[in-house]
């Protein structure tokens, strides 16, 4: 197979922490320049420390909020007048707070709205033309297996997931001819931060210690254990790779077998 990214370039949404700096420590790792983009400066910087550079990549950091669409907007835009032409890009961000979807302020669905998919728009738009010139471009959106069965409790995320999904296969339908996939991975339970946010908050609700309640989930995955952030980073840097070239258009569980559907 061919997983080589040498002289390929990267911008992974999200990459301070979790799935977002695992994916690019792994695709780094495959010989792509890396541009880490999050809202905190040094943190990216302790980030891009750790990323692999014998093969001769350039790794950069981009500062950008995604709570203020024209701050990434106007970054993208100074950005990548000078460093285009981008290869990858890994839409990833943290998910909405949970809580039903009923009780859910109109504020919230808006927020999530513009972190998630506006965000996602107008990084693909920054990024999309100089991917078609190249004849190569990998577009993957780390969203959620809610889109394929909605997660109890996590009501305003839900709905965002699945607008995010088929916004998703819309542009696979358009890019696909340019040889541009565009697919999303649906990581299940993964042991980051806002794992362990979710048990505590599922904990207290339940009135049972966080360690039963962490038994109790990971008794519904038949892996029966939670992911790591690596082996969903595995997941998204091949579908980075020319290997994944036709492939295009999907939703990839990476969740233990827990997702009840196909």
């Amino acid at each position: 197979m061919d997983l080589n990214l040498k002289g390929k370039r990267a911008l992974v949404c999200g990459s301070t922490q979790g799935i977002g700096k695992a994916t690019a420590i792994e695709l780094a790792n495959l010989g792509a320049s890396v541009t880490l983009l999050a809202r905190n400066q040094e943190a990216l910087e302790e980030t891009k420390a750790d990323l692999f550079s014998s093969s001769g990549q350039q790794h950069e950091v981009l500062v950008a909020d995604f709570a203020k669409p024209d701050n990434l907007r106007q970054a993208l835009a100074d950005h990548v007048d000078v460093n285009n032409p981008y290869h990858i890009l890994v839409n990833n961000t943290g998910g909405p707070p949970g809580g039903l979807a009923i009780d859910a302020e109109l504020e919230a669905f808006r927020i999530a709205f513009n972190q998630h998919l506006i965000c996602n728009q107008i990084l693909v738009q920054s990024l999309a033309e100089g991917m078609k010139k190249e004849g190569y471009g990998r577009i993957i959106n780390v969203i959620s297996t809610s889109v394929k069965a909605p997660i109890p409790g996590l009501g305003v995320s839900n709905t965002i997931r699945g607008a995010v999904a088929n916004w998703s296969k819309t542009l696979s339908n358009e890019l696909g001819q340019f040889g541009v996939t565009v697919n999303n991975v649906l990581p299940g339970a993964t042991a980051t931060q806002r794992l362990t946010s979710i048990i505590e908050n599922k904990a207290n609700k339940a009135a049972k210690s966080v360690d039963e309640m962490e038994m109790e989930m990971k008794s519904e995955i038949p892996a029966r254990r939670f992911a790591d952030a690596g082996e969903v980073a595995s997941a998204i840097a091949f579908l980075a790779t020319p290997s994944a070239g036709y492939i295009n258009g999907i939703n990839l569980p990476v969740d233990g077998g827990r997702t009840a559907s196909l």
